[in-house]
């Protein structure tokens, strides 16, 4: 049906038990809501004063748009908030860390253990000259020894930028150039679906051009281990062994970079966003107590790697800033068996899962029989991030994995955010489809391409109106481009790119990004609609839709389906799909033709990638692919 019908009385709206509303942080969103926008400074103030800083900020603020400064003049360390804060407390010997490895392997460290293991780490790295502002590549796979890395980075003062461990040479290498990184630290090889992945040999051939990069620290797990190059690759674990016990946190300016991230490129070359540590901080705290109630006993699973933003924010800095338990695994979610994650679950008592739209599809195409021979009670909290959350796979997740007792967070948010900004905050109405209400210290509204309010039910562009702590501080090296983000309409709004619709409610949905937006006839239709409206049959697992150049109607929509296991494609079955698109949306958004497939492409994050489709489609070169996971 379309967005503009979605508001009929028969819209579906699930009324958490009061009980969550009663345990909530924000108790009265708002209440909380009017807080803010009374008095924006005080709001963050509050929040920043649960951390620690070293020196106190002049100013909460300072907009000049389109540039924020955040906490100005305030030092810290993030990793005195994420560590000492909880070391020199009660939480010394609490787990900060649970770790399983495909062979069976477990690995626990508690607060105390990360700490020392983050100061070794960081002598380490000042051993072989890093200083303040140097730039280090971290390309591990999912285990301990990244989040060691990445703290340790931190901790120095030194800027870490994260590559996924599953990434070639060629993109690797532009991070490398593109960051002008002087270290490298990765392992020899990781471990995935019951093989070993080499990753030395993808390093050699990312550096034969990087000129930078000084020296390569390796963490060596295969035997025989592999050999090194005399002064220029070091082993891991002997690094660290020699290198002095107590590391004192660099005191850092609220506006110097902590990291530098590289967007996944579904809309283009990536980009290396950079991220400040005081108002990051803030905002990673602030998302993770407030809109995940991270709680004290609570073990928290965001199944994101750390090569994305919300495996930085809510896999690592978040969760460890709040004192949590992360569960972290190298198991993919269909390996040795569809089951192995609900498995995990039990046996670690998970009670916040956080995933994305892509895996739960997945999930509802191999059956609920796999979580069904596991006990899930220990779950209190569903997320789901990455990409819209379609109302069928979120009736499957709250039906099937939370059993009708756990709340979901269906989270927009983007890698130049930082931090949530639109969900269905614990304890309100969820309604499927819609992600929710912007956050309290978020103003986000939808609007026409002039910046003006658009009515409730309508299609439009979804824009953030004023900056937030945790917003980037610009592209490295690119700030025209990072000027762009905020140039949106007559008022200079910050563009997110998607289209979205808000109800009467102020319940945002999010259609799709707008560039994934096919003009048919002159009308505008969302992909994220017929994708949508194309997996609501019982037959299809997922879909891609893609606007295929067209002589008399400028576009014509074709649609790339995967079926459910035990489904044959017919083509009654393809006529049947156009018509339950008809029904839904009407005629407009019909697919024109409809092919079957047995995979899309996709990011490692799980973002369809529909440029590529287009692309072989058209016959034409899709650009850069280094993000596809193959």
């Amino acid at each position: 049906m379309p967005a503009e019908e979605v508001l009929k009385p028969d819209q579906k709206v699930y009324y958490p038990d009061p009980s969550y509303q009663n345990s909530a942080l924000i108790r009265d969103y708002d209440e909380l809501y009017r807080e803010f926008e009374k008095d924006p400074d005080a709001f963050w103030r509050r929040i920043a004063s649960d951390l620690l800083w070293f020196k106190q900020w002049d100013t909460v603020r300072t907009w000049d748009h389109p540039h924020a400064s955040w906490f100005t003049n305030a030092e810290l360390n993030i990793t005195y908030n994420c560590l000492e804060r909880h070391v020199n407390n009660d939480r010394r010997n609490k787990v900060a860390i649970f770790w399983a490895g495909e062979n069976g392997k477990e690995r626990i460290l508690t607060y105390y253990q990360l700490y020392k293991d983050v100061m070794r780490m960081g002598n380490a790295l000042k051993s072989l000259g890093v200083r303040k502002g140097d730039r280090v590549c971290i390309y591990l796979p999912g285990i301990p020894e990244l989040v060691v890395s990445m703290l340790a980075c931190a901790r120095i003062g030194a800027v870490h930028t994260v590559v996924f461990a599953g990434y070639g040479a060629k993109a690797l290498n532009e991070r490398i150039t593109g960051a002008g990184a002087k270290i490298v630290i990765t392992a020899d090889a990781s471990v995935r679906r019951g093989g070993s992945i080499p990753l030395k040999p993808i390093v050699e051939e990312a550096l034969i051009h990087a000129p930078t990069v000084e020296k390569v620290i390796i963490l060596r797990t295969q035997e025989p281990k592999v050999g090194l190059l005399d002064d220029f690759e070091l082993d891991y674990e002997e690094l660290i062994s020699q290198a002095d016990r107590n590391c004192e946190p660099e005191h850092v300016n609220s506006e110097d970079p902590l990291f530098i991230l590289y967007t996944s490129g579904t809309t283009g070359a990536p980009k290396g966003i950079v991220h400040t540590a005081g108002g990051y901080m803030v905002g990673a705290y602030y998302t993770t107590k407030y809109v995940l109630t991270l709680r004290e006993n609570d073990v928290y699973w965001c199944t994101a790697d750390p090569g994305w933003i919300t495996g930085h924010t809510y896999g690592i800095y978040g969760p460890l800033l709040v004192g949590g338990t992360i569960f972290l695994t190298e198991y993919t979610p269909d390996y040795p068996d569809a089951g192995i994650w609900w498995k995990l679950i039990e046996e670690y008592g998970v009670t916040i899962f956080y995933t994305a739209p892509t895996a739960i599809r997945m999930f509802m195409r191999m059956g609920e029989e796999w979580s069904e021979k596991y006990d899930l009670s220990s779950l209190r909290l569903l997320g789901s991030v990455g990409e819209p959350l379609n109302p069928e796979a979120f009736e499957w997740f709250y039906k099937h994995i939370g059993k009708k007792n756990c709340p979901i967070l269906d989270t927009w948010w983007q890698t130049e955010t930082g931090m949530h900004m639109i969900t269905t905050m614990v304890g309100l109405p969820m309604k499927p489809g819609f992600a929710g209400k912007p956050i309290p210290g978020v103003v986000a509204t939808v609007v026409n391409e002039e910046g003006d309010p658009v009515p409730p039910g309508t299609n439009g562009f979804l824009a953030i109106k004023e900056p937030w702590p945790s917003m980037m501080k610009t592209v490295y090296q690119n700030d025209e481009r990072y000027r762009q983000y905020w140039n949106f309409g007559k008022y200079g709004y910050y563009s997110s790119n998607d289209i979205a619709m808000m109800d009467e409610d102020g319940y945002i949905m999010l259609l799709g990004r707008s560039d994934d937006i096919i003009i048919v006839a002159g009308h505008n239709v969302g992909t994220a609609e017929i994708e949508s409206a194309l997996v609501s049959h019982s037959a299809v697992a997922e879909a891609a839709a893609i606007g295929k150049p067209d002589p008399l109607k400028g576009n014509i929509i074709k649609a790339f389906v995967i079926l459910r296991n035990g489904v044959s494609p017919t083509p009654k079955l393809i006529h049947d799909l156009k018509y339950h698109v008809r029904i839904m949306l009407g005629p407009i958004s019909v697919p024109a033709e409809l092919d079957f497939v047995d995979n899309l492409p996709k990011t490692r994050s799980g973002k369809i990638m529909r440029r590529v489709l287009k692309a072989q489609e058209m016959g034409i070169d899709p650009g850069d692919v280094s993000t596809l996971d193959e």
